[in-house]
């Protein structure tokens, strides 16, 4: 009934498979019931930091109620798009917090209990907590390539000490025999399996995800030095992870171990197929001189703060992204490594401040940062100020706003709600998830839109689009168009407002349906003109509607 449960089991334990069954169907209902709850708590913001509170308290053990969110995930069809939706964020809840949790048990093991490919897979889970990665799974893929590599070395030195089975550290006086490992990692990662570093998509997130690295067999200096370092110490050759600035390196020792002398390690740069540089060589590698504390090691806990810094730099930069998911979850790993930084506390508190959410969280957030530093009061003051405004507003809401197409001030707005669209101008797909009847957005935007160069201004109806490419636009009735060939709007908040796409046009779920109540009809009367001749995609569409 659940195959995905079978590896919670071993085949030796004496398991009462009724009350297991009667457990997980327990479970399945409970997570139905907390997952159909979600749209009408939260379709007019989003989840709240204690949303998930009856979660955490759930009296059902967790991997089957993950397990139900999969099956609820997992559906087939495009039905179910709602259940979907919030189904999908009840699971990066959950998922995430356990990570957390593993991240800050890894963080308070001794140094040498922390592996560098346990810390790479940990943010990548983080980062990508629906994905299935493990450190099993990456291990396995790691250990096979070591395998390439001792095959390579055979071939050159059938006696060489890191084909033992039970090989050690090669002693820092031999040289020449690290140098045989290293020369037969780089055919085998440069050479045989063409891992190179991404010169040309370098600010890609998934070059700084270790088990994308694998996949795609490209990634940053970083990324590439923590599987390079972590095959040589497999073998027996102990490097050490160097914190170089704008490019990271490895460095190998050639003098007395635990030197404090830079001239007497080789830096390698992993992004740079394996090249072994001078001290000089690695100035000329990022074009300016530095002192000697960028040569030196650094702890596993640095590396990890460097990898997560690269992927706050990235949540910076994204433009398409409108919730920052990256930058959150960044935020998220920085402050569990430090809880204290002031810098990104604040940055927290204005992402959270800027995209309206966790008014609450902002207000805890702001406190311990009063704490922390008293000089920051200024900053402080403002953001407390306009947070509490911000929750009093919420106070005061009433309902939702319902239009009703019958209304005259409504008779102007010609398309409806779930039509899928074209832009004239521009050529993107998107499907209307609201309308206005004229623009309802400020003075500053309508100026910087360049609205008043349209025919009819900003005195013509507005849509609210979910974009193919992610974002969520305001486009004016003019611009917009029948798409001749409707097709599915990949957008991850499509399930906020859908329930369903028929073929044609999406279903609004209960929540949207109640703010628009008489649009439905018209969507149907549309896509029934503009569709009649026939077409197949038309007939399983209607379908849909029975």
């Amino acid at each position: 009934r659940w195959p995905s449960l079978l590896k919670y089991y071993s085949h030796t334990d004496g398991v009462s498979w009724l009350d297991e069954y009667k457990a997980r169907h327990k479970a399945g209902l409970e997570a139905q019931r907390i997952v159909a709850s979600f749209s009408k708590r939260f379709f007019s913001e989003h989840v709240p930091c204690d949303g998930f509170s009856d979660i955490e308290t759930l009296g059902c053990p967790s991997h089957f109620f993950e397990d139900e969110l999969m099956c609820i995930l997992n559906m087939e069809g495009r039905k179910g798009l709602t259940w979907k939706y919030y189904a999908k964020k009840i699971l990066y809840f959950l998922r995430q917090q356990n990570i957390l949790k593993n991240l800050k048990e890894y963080l308070q093991r001794p140094t040498d209990r922390q592996s560098f490919l346990e810390g790479a897979v940990l943010i990548d889970q983080y980062c990508n907590p629906l994905s299935d990665i493990c450190l099993k799974s990456v291990q396995a893929q790691v250990d096979d390539i070591t395998d390439k590599v001792r095959k390579v070395l055979r071939t050159r030195n059938p006696r060489h000490p890191s084909l033992a089975p039970k090989a050690g550290e090669i002693p820092i006086p031999e040289v020449e025999l690290q140098r045989q490992v290293l020369d037969a990692m780089n055919c085998v990662l440069y050479e045989q399996l063409k891992y190179k570093g991404n010169e040309l998509d370098y600010y890609n997130s998934l070059n700084s995800y270790i088990h994308q690295v694998l996949i795609r067999r490209t990634g940053i200096p970083i990324s590439l030095s923590v599987l390079y370092l972590t095959i040589a110490r497999q073998l027996g050759v102990k490097l050490e992870p160097v914190n170089f600035p704008s490019h990271f390196l490895l460095r190998w020792c050639q003098g007395k171990e635990g030197s404090t002398d830079i001239f007497d390690y080789t830096y390698i740069d992993a992004f740079g197929k394996g090249k072994q540089l001078t001290v000089k060589e690695c100035e000329y590698l990022i074009g300016h001189h530095v002192t000697e504390e960028f040569y030196g090691v650094v702890t596993s806990k640095e590396v990890l703060q460097r990898m997560v810094g690269n992927l706050l730099n990235l949540g910076k930069r994204e433009s398409t992204d409108q919730s920052y998911q990256l930058l959150r979850d960044s935020l998220d790993l920085y402050l569990a490594m430090y809880p204290d930084n002031v810098q990104h506390l604040m940055l927290q508190a204005r992402l959270y401040f800027h995209l309206g959410i966790w008014p609450e969280k902002v207000l805890d957030i702001l406190q311990h940062i009063q704490a922390l530093d008293p000089s920051q009061h200024g900053a402080v003051g403002y953001l407390v100020q306009h947070t509490l405004e911000h929750i009093e507003r919420r106070k005061e809401e009433v309902g939702p706003e319902v239009k009703h197409r019958s209304d005259e001030k409504h008779k102007d707005v010609c398309f409806s709600i779930g039509l899928i669209m074209k832009h004239k101008r521009y050529g993107y797909n998107c499907v209307i998830y609201g309308w206005d009847p004229a623009c309802m957005m400020g003075h500053e935007w309508i100026r910087n839109m360049n609205v008043h160069s349209l025919p009819h201004g900003p005195h013509q109806p507005f849509y609210n689009v979910l974009v193919e490419d992610g974002s969520c636009r305001y486009a004016a009735q003019e611009n917009l168009e029948y798409n001749s060939e409707p097709r599915e709007i990949p957008h991850p908040d499509i399930g906020r407002y859908f329930s369903e796409f028929t073929g044609v046009h999406y279903l609004a779920n209960t929540e949207l349906e109640i703010r628009y109540p008489e649009d439905l009809e018209l969507t149907r009367a549309t896509v029934q003109k503009i569709y009649s001749s026939g077409k197949e995609r038309f007939l399983a569409g209607m379908q849909g509607w029975e």
